[in-house]
This record gives C-alpha cells, structure tokens and sequence, in this order.
C-alpha cells in the first residue's frame, strides 16, 4: 500500500468478526483458519443467531449412538468427575457396605454434649457446698474458732455420767500387810505381780494379807479378785471386809489344771462379791480353821459392781 492509497477497503472492512454479521459476509468475510491459532482449538464458529439452543440434536443414522452435547446447566455424557479418578478428591458422604450411607454420629455427640453439661454442673454444686462449709467455719463474732481443748460454751451433752468410770485401786503382794509368819518371794515362775513377787507361807492357820483400801468413789457393790497359784489342788481362805467375815470362803480352786504339786502351771485368779463404803475400806484374806490355804498370793484388785449378775 502507497501513501495516499487506503488499501483494498476501509479501516471498518477490516473488522477480523466481520465474518459473523449479514453484512461482512456479504462483503465476503471468512473465518480465519486454525482456531485462531490456539493449540488443538477446535473451530465450531456458528454465525451469530444460526445457533438455536433447546433445539434437539438431529437423528443420528441406524445403528449409531448420537454424540450428546452437553445443555446449559446439565452435566456433558463424557465428563468424568475427579473422584472417579485415581487420586481424585474424595466423595462428601461415603456409602457404607450393603447400600446407604450414613450420616454423622448425632448420638455420640448429644451423649458428649450431655455429660459435659454434667460435668459443669457437678464442679458448680462442689464449689458452692465448699463455699458454704468455709462461711460455716468462720467465727461470726471475729474471734478464733473454739478448739476441741476450748469451747465457747460448755456442751449440754457433757456430765458426770458420761464420763470414763474411775480406775479403782489394785495392789500387788509385796505392798500388803502380811501376819502370821506370811512372807514374799519370788522363785516360783508365773506370778503376775511386778518382779514376779507372791505372798507365800499362806498355808498356816493365822496367816494373812491385809489390803488398805482408799479413794473408793461412792459404796456399793464391787467384786474382789484374787491372783494365786495352787499345786494342782483345790483351797480356801475367809475374807473379811471392814471387820465383818464373808460367810463365803475364797474359793482358790486349780482352774489351771496344773499337776499336784506343780506351782508353776497353777497360776490363775478367783472373785468374791464384797459391799464397799465411799473412802477408805480395809480387806483381809487370811487362813482360819477349816481352810485349806495351799497356795501363793500374787494380786488384789477391784471391779465395779457384782460381775455376771
């Protein structure tokens, strides 16, 4: 083209879509060749209002499987979609074997959900109770808290009665009086008196141990316990209490079962029935006439009222 000279047609016939109006193909417009020159682009250039869409395809000839082109908003027959592929993305949902799948565990989560709520609300009750036992702690008059050795007020509950009973008196041989050629020793085995001490020499008509007897709480009835040893046989001695004589001897029978004339294994112990008076009493057991007084003499003590009765 030469200056002055505006080519075969004018700037507007050199429109390159002139081929898909009416007037560019009258003035012998053409598609360009190639696919406007994209790789592999395929050239399906309809001109402009021939393409009718909703229109069904034509007949495909006898025998032949027409090719499905894929309408507005309706998958194309041949597409693939990616999880059908090896690799591809997964399903949103997986179908379980047999059939069906399943939707998430709601029942797992409500149960969940229920016992956190449980959990909450028993945190919430013990942190309240703890906060009440501390309010009940506390001194509502700003002082100390009374102890158990200190009480603001003495309880209604306590009294004489409720207290533990007293520790009556007991005795062993060697702090009892003895008369009438009674002495002590202590080579016998078995006595239960501290150093294994025992009256012996017992078995002589005047023989006797006296027992002095203080801090009696109130009088009454008490039971009398003697500790002795026997040589496998039976004995007796008389009790006396305060100056009046027992009509019932203290009965110094083998409870052991010890051999005749086995000290040793004939340790054991006996009670009598006695009345005290409050304060001081004065016991006496001793060998009088018509006694069988062979034994050893280890212990006195005292029992509240009449045992066994």
């Amino acid at each position: 083209m030469t200056a002055g000279n505006n080519g075969a047609s004018t700037p507007e016939d050199d429109d390159p879509f002139g081929y898909l109006y009416a007037d560019g193909q009258a003035n012998g417009a053409q598609p360009p060749s190639g696919g406007y020159g994209y790789p592999n682009a395929v050239n399906r250039v309809h001109t402009v209002g021939q393409r009718q869409y909703g229109q069904q395809p034509p007949a495909a000839p006898h025998g032949q499987v027409p090719q499905q082109q894929g309408a507005y908003g309706r998958p194309n027959a041949h597409y693939a979609a990616p999880e059908t592929h090896p690799g591809g993305a997964p399903t949103g949902r997986q179908s379980g074997q047999g059939g069906g799948g399943r939707g998430p565990n709601t029942k797992g989560l409500l149960i969940g959900a229920v016992a956190v709520v449980a959990a909450v609300v028993i945190g919430i009750s013990v942190a309240m109770l703890n906060g009440d036992s501390d309010d009940k702690g506390e001194n509502k008059a700003g002082g100390p808290t009374p102890t158990a050795t200190e009480s603001s007020e003495p309880s209604p509950s306590t009294s004489a009665d409720a207290e533990s009973p007293q520790e009556l008196p007991t005795i062993d041989a060697k702090a009892l009086r003895l008369e009438g050629n009674a002495a002590t020793a202590s080579d016998v085995k078995g006595a239960k008196a501290a150093g294994g001490v025992y009256v012996t020499n017992f078995n002589n008509v005047g023989a006797s141990v006296t027992w002095t007897v203080n801090g009696i709480p109130e009088g009454g009835k008490y039971s009398l316990y003697v500790g002795y040893g026997v040589p496998g046989k039976d004995g007796t001695a008389t009790l006396t209490v305060n100056g009046t004589a027992s009509d019932r001897p203290v009965n110094l029978k083998n409870w052991a079962g010890a051999p005749e004339g086995d000290y040793e294994k004939g340790w054991t112990e006996t009670y009598n029935f006695i009345q005290l008076n409050k304060g001081t009493n004065i016991i006496k057991v001793s060998c009088e006439e018509g006694n069988q007084c062979d034994a050893n003499l280890d212990r006195l003590w005292l029992v509240k009222g009449w045992v066994g009765s």
